[in-house]
């Protein structure tokens, strides 16, 4: 996609942080806005900043929703036309403890983070391919999808499946004339856990003191040394006019990932570490 001029970009979580960035970024490209969030006044503050700039509509979503979703792409593109760009970026970031892990935490978790992406997906790819012409969809997952850190087991199986999952159809949409890229962000300057804990369930497992503790200083830490959302932007769109897979938003998680990559090659039997790519029996 070389030019964003006249298209249409869908964005959940385009209301704020990283979502917000990439809203900027293409409205600065020339791309027409419809931006979804659950939030219905931080949509409000958008619109107002982006109108300028933009055609720029927005919609109230829970990215759960499926027959939600369908009438939302069937109101943005009565309101905007055909979509060309999906961003899947709405997501929530929570950690418990294995000794009070809960089944209505992981579906929440699961729902927003892995389940929102793919109805974004099963929600606009049939459209795509029907209406032919170059496309693109960007999901976010996290460079805790790609390595151990400390962001508690809920977050990191959310974020490895969004990677898993981007992967897989950036091979299987590029005969469609569809990009697909990952964003997988190091930290970034949002409110992402204060935006979280806003909206987490009320019959989630409380946090302890300590979790609570550790949640705050991650927070902090985003906000104090986090990249910019409108870096995060620029970069998103230089990946998709370079067709590139992978976007990565700092080196911080460098060392994790070439650490787990020599794990993962050491654990395996030496008669397969010497096997040709060509040869591999899932190639």
């Amino acid at each position: 996609m070389d030019s964003f001029t006249g298209r249409i970009a869908f964005i959940t979580g385009g209301a704020r942080g990283i979502g917000l960035g990439i809203a900027r970024a293409c409205a600065r490209a020339g791309a027409k806005l419809a931006l979804v969030d659950i939030d219905e006044g931080a949509l409000a503050q958008a619109r107002a900043e982006l109108s300028p700039l933009t055609k720029t509509e927005t919609y109230v979503l829970d990215v759960r929703d499926r027959e939600a979703y369908a009438r939302v792409a069937d109101q943005v593109e009565s309101d905007l036309g055909v979509v060309s760009l999906l961003v899947n970026n709405a997501g929530v970031f929570d950690n418990v403890s294995p000794a009070t892990m809960d089944y209505a935490l992981w579906d929440w978790v699961m729902d927003i983070n892995v389940n929102g992406v793919y109805n974004g997906i099963q929600t606009f790819v049939p459209r795509m391919i029907s209406n032919g012409g170059d496309h693109h969809i960007v999901n976010t997952a996290s460079v805790a999808g790609l390595a151990m850190f400390d962001a508690g087991f809920l977050y990191h199986a959310s974020k490895y499946a969004i990677v898993g999952l981007t992967e897989s159809l950036h091979a299987k949409l590029a005969q469609h004339g569809i990009g697909v890229s990952l964003l997988c962000p190091g930290p970034v300057a949002t409110d992402l856990v204060n935006n979280t804990q806003r909206l987490r369930p009320e019959h989630a497992p409380a946090h302890s003191e300590r979790m609570a503790g550790a949640l705050e200083r991650f927070q902090a830490d985003l906000t104090n040394h986090g990249t910019s959302i409108d870096t995060v932007g620029n970069m998103v769109l230089d990946a998709i006019r370079e067709g590139r897979l992978y976007i990565h938003t700092d080196d911080s998680a460098a060392p994790a990932i070439i650490a787990r990559t020599e794990a993962l090659l050491a654990a395996l039997p030496s008669a397969l570490r010497i096997v040709p790519e060509s040869d591999w029996l899932w190639h």
